[in-house]
This record gives structure tokens, sequence and C-alpha cells, in this order.
């Protein structure tokens, strides 16, 4: 366990192996932003949270090798999404549950998206085919990037009252196995995550942001113990 400040200003609290971010820990971004959980060979991977501070906003859910990945929250002014995620991006059914008591129950669709600048006409599907003829000719299976070129699109279906029951599943701890070379090979990057503020702004209600990150540690460890 120590601490480590980085040129940038960001600053890293927690557990370390082979000079490595490993186990739990909090990274703290100069922009405010601040992930607190599991890591593993440098990058968050496992269960976390991750804060937004210009939006007030916070993450719930899992990754996996630094990429989001699987079930998990994210936690709005007033409103909650549950859902899952594929990449980076939510994707399937989930739901909003409202501080009104009711929930609306919809899913997520990748769909291309038509404001990438990066891309000109037709470069985009050119990227894809490139990318499913690589992995055919390769000798080695080669995997596609699903998400190059496509944003998430939220289609409601219909709203009832709050029900548990209908609430998609809880993201889980994963599990790990490591060895001393794997660990020394691996990258120490650790990204600013971006996110996009929802449509409708709404009223800022405080919530349980400034809780020691000690004590998460500390939970995570005796879940681990449980576990083992």
């Amino acid at each position: 366990m120590g601490q480590m400040t980085y040129p940038d200003g960001s600053r890293y609290e927690g557990d370390w192996k082979h000079d490595l971010k490993q186990g739990f820990g909090a990274y703290y971004y100069p922009n405010g932003d601040i992930y607190e959980g599991a890591w593993f060979k440098g990058k968050r991977h496992g269960l976390g949270t991750y804060y937004f501070a210009e939006y007030e906003v916070k993450f719930m859910g899992t990754w996996v090798e630094g990429v989001i990945e699987g079930p998990g929250q994210i936690i709005y002014p007033r409103v909650r999404f549950h859902g899952s995620w594929f990449k980076g991006l939510p994707k399937g059914p989930g739901c909003f549950v409202f501080d009104t008591n009711c929930m609306q129950h919809g899913f997520y669709v990748l769909i291309k998206d038509p404001d990438l600048e990066e891309y000109g006409e037709g470069e985009e599907e050119n990227g894809e085919k490139e990318q499913k003829n690589n992995a055919l000719e390769g000798e080695e299976e080669t995997e596609i990037n699903e998400t190059l070129g496509k944003k998430a699109v939220w289609r409601a279906r219909n709203v009832t009252a709050y029900m548990a029951e209908f609430l998609p599943p809880e993201p889980v701890p994963l599990p790990i196995h490591d060895s001393i070379p794997s660990l020394t090979l691996e990258s120490v990057d650790t990204e600013l995550l971006q996110f996009e503020p929802p449509s409708a702004a709404s009223e800022y209600e405080g919530g349980d942001d400034n809780d020691s990150w000690l004590l998460h540690r500390q939970k995570f460890l005796e879940e681990t113990d449980l576990r083992e």
C-alpha cells in the first residue's frame, strides 16, 4: 500500500504489486474526477466507481483491462440508469429509475455515428470491412471492434411503477489470475474517462461522494477474503 503523485497533478493511493497498481486503490485526476475500486496490472479491472466531477455523476460497475464491460449503473442527479456495457458503451436492455418511484424500461442499441468527424463518407464502412478481411486472411483470429464509429442510442419501451425484480443484474467481482512475468510487461497508463451528459438536465442532490476510500478498501479486502 502506498501513494504516488504524478507530474500532471494526479494522485494514486492504494495497493501495489511489482510496481503496478493492483488490488484496491483510488486515483484522483487533475480535473476532479475520481476512480475508486479494483486494479489489476496497472489498469482498472473489476468492481469500481468513477465520479465525473464536471457533471456530478457517478458510474458504478465493472472494468475489464481498463474498459467498462458488463453490468453497471449510472447515478445522475435524481435518476439512476441500470444496464449493461459493451466495450465502454451501454448496450442491451436496461431501465431508468426515477425518484418519483417509477421506472422507464427500454434498451440501448449501437448505431453509426453521423457526427463522427474523423471519418469521411464511406470511410467508416471501409474501416469495418478492412477489419473483417484482416481477420479472415490472418492465420490467427483477430477481434473485430464492433463499437468502431458507433454511438449508443436509448430506445424507450414502457413505464411502470418501481419494482426491484425488474432491475438488471448487479455487477459482481471478477476472478483474477496473474503471474510475475505477465505483470512486468503491462502498461501503467491510466486514462481519463469521457462522459456524455444526459439530454435533460436535472436538479442536483448531494450524495455520498466524499466517503473515505479506506473504508471501501477494507470492504474490498473483506469480500476478497470471503471468496478465497
